[in-house]
């Protein structure tokens, strides 16, 4: 029997990644929501991530964090999803996984911050410039349906929240080759069952935030 996975999120956070992937794979799991600044911050949690940041899953006494590394453990740990790659997608899903963890998360960051690489420090960033990482990302999805082919694997679920939170939050160019992709993306029973789930959360702790103290 497999032991039910601990979720600890924000529904304001990538944890929206980590939640669309449980709900990929239908793994049973127990939600503890943190806040920003306290309980995501106490000891009690720092024991489990010292980085005092969602997301963290605990399944089987191990805990998984960083986003890219929760889907890749969650497609293994769970094989009847058929999201783990297979012999000849392993290229393709390490690849892009990683990239789209790596110079993406960073090239997005750093231009949401204001901070453009000069011309000549190009070779110093690990994504070279913004625009190299965007041209990677496109190359990477020219020509096919998913990251790794014609099926849907874990890496799309990563590769597909930071192309539809970017196109979201106008951080990443809009391209009709990431518009097509975050349009297949949105389509998927579980992303729309985690979306449905993380919103509702939000509605309620906006709701709760308006809502006048006694007196």
């Amino acid at each position: 029997m497999t032991e039910t996975i601990t979720f600890y999120t924000n529904p304001m956070s990538r944890g929206q990644i980590a939640r669309w992937m449980l709900e990929e794979v239908a793994a049973p799991y127990e939600q503890v929501l943190l806040d920003y600044g306290t309980t995501m911050k106490a000891p009690d949690y720092l024991a489990i991530n010292p980085m005092g940041k969602v997301p963290t899953i605990v399944h089987n006494g191990k805990v998984i964090t960083e986003c890219a590394a929760i889907c890749a453990y969650l497609a293994e740990a769970f094989p009847d999803a058929g999201l783990a790659p297979k012999a000849d997608e392993r290229a393709d899903y390490y690849r892009w996984l990683f990239f789209a963890a790596g110079p993406i998360e960073a090239a997005v960051t750093n231009r949401a911050m204001q901070w453009e690489t000069p011309a000549d420090k190009s070779m110093m960033m690990g994504y070279g410039t913004f625009d190299q990482a965007m041209d990677g990302l496109e190359y990477a999805l020219s020509g096919k349906q998913w990251i790794c082919g014609d099926r849907f694997t874990a890496a799309d679920v990563y590769v597909g929240s930071q192309i539809g939170w970017g196109l979201a939050f106008n951080s990443i160019p809009t391209r009709p080759v990431f518009a097509e992709y975050a349009e297949r993306i949105a389509q998927r029973p579980a992303y729309l069952k985690a979306k449905a789930i993380d919103g509702a959360l939000i509605a309620e702790a906006q709701a709760n935030s308006e809502t006048p103290s006694p007196s």
